[in-house]
């Protein structure tokens, strides 16, 4: 374990932060997002003591943020070991997604989702595809547009990273024909997101959730099919456009994109992998006036998981929301 290094002596207003769980691939990528920043200092644990709940104790008790890249069981037992009030946990599982003693780490989410994150000690970081659905559904309820108990259909397409280092080694093995083709999963329409998809979208009842994983390492675009009917009468596409515009207007991380504009497509094909490698999320419409389709895209990786947590810490300790990020 290494308290301090040379980044803390240079910087001894550097914020102590903690990542429990850093050999996954969450952790590993909130790694790349912290040792490139000269304001924080990393916490480390030796790897002979990942697993010793003494040592990992006083390594988030010692942090200004501490985040926890575990699943779910382990998150609530890594949270039970925290005694330091002034420790802040952004909590990367699903465990907590749901819980009214937890702050959803969605700043985009309401006008006083900020407020909340920097005011909180207990913060959920998003699932990836529950970003993305969340994004499209919560400004068309709070416009009125979308009737909270819309019976609601959404698939995702995802790169293979979301599933962890196992699925990823899998795929980088190349030698599973199979793994060339994209394969739906969670067929039991029991996803792990759904409940906060229901929660923080704003809705009366989950979707029926299709997730699909591709033969690519990351990125993901999650699609809301719908009849104009289904929606507020008289609702057009340029009136749920021009919701996004509103809900978002400012965000540095969100762009609302044009309608019928041929730069969307890729001769005629929608690139889920256009946000890689940045914390930006891009919203389309796309349709007629009988049916639309609500598109979000984002980086499983970055806004979908490690950008968010970072995010978030960010505004919690009042730095600026967007360091270390790119939009």
């Amino acid at each position: 374990m290494h308290e301090s290094g040379q980044r803390g002596d240079e910087f001894p207003m550097a914020f102590k932060v903690y990542v429990d769980g850093q050999e996954g691939t969450t952790g590993l990528r909130l790694l790349d997002y912290l040792e490139a920043r000269e304001d924080i200092e990393l916490l480390r644990i030796d790897s002979d003591k990942r697993k010793d709940a003494t040592e990992r104790a006083r390594l988030l008790n010692a942090a200004d943020v501490a985040f926890l890249c575990l699943p779910d069981a382990a998150s609530r037992e890594a949270a039970a070991l925290l005694d330091n009030p002034d420790t802040c946990l952004i909590d990367a599982s699903t465990a907590f997604r749901t819980d009214a003693e937890w702050t959803y780490g969605l700043p985009e989410l309401t006008p006083g989702q900020r407020d909340a994150i920097r005011d909180s000690k207990r913060i959920a970081n998003p699932g990836c595809h529950a970003s993305a659905f969340i994004m499209l559904t919560r400004p068309l309820v709070e416009a009125g547009l979308l009737p909270t108990d819309t019976p609601l259909t959404a698939h995702s397409i995802t790169g293979y990273s979301g599933g962890g280092k196992k699925l990823i080694a899998e795929y980088e093995a190349g030698h599973d024909d199979r793994l060339a083709a994209p394969r739906p999963y969670a067929m039991g329409l029991t996803h792990k997101h759904l409940p906060e998809m229901r929660v923080h979208g704003g809705l009366e009842r989950a979707p029926v959730f299709l997730p699909i994983v591709g033969p690519f390492l990351k990125g993901l675009s999650v699609t809301i099919p719908l009849h104009v009917d289904q929606l507020s009468p008289g609702t057009t596409a340029e009136a749920l456009r021009k919701a996004y515009a509103d809900h978002y207007a400012g965000e540095t991380f969100v762009r609302v994109m044009p309608l019928e504009d041929p730069a969307n497509l890729d001769g005629g094909f929608f690139e889920v992998q256009g946000c890689n490698d940045t914390n930006r999320v891009d919203l389309f419409v796309f349709g007629n006036h009988e049916q639309v389709s609500l598109v979000a895209r984002l980086d499983n990786l970055g806004k979908g998981a490690a950008g968010a947590a970072v995010q978030s810490m960010n505004l919690h300790l009042g730095l600026d929301e967007a360091s270390g990020l790119s939009a």
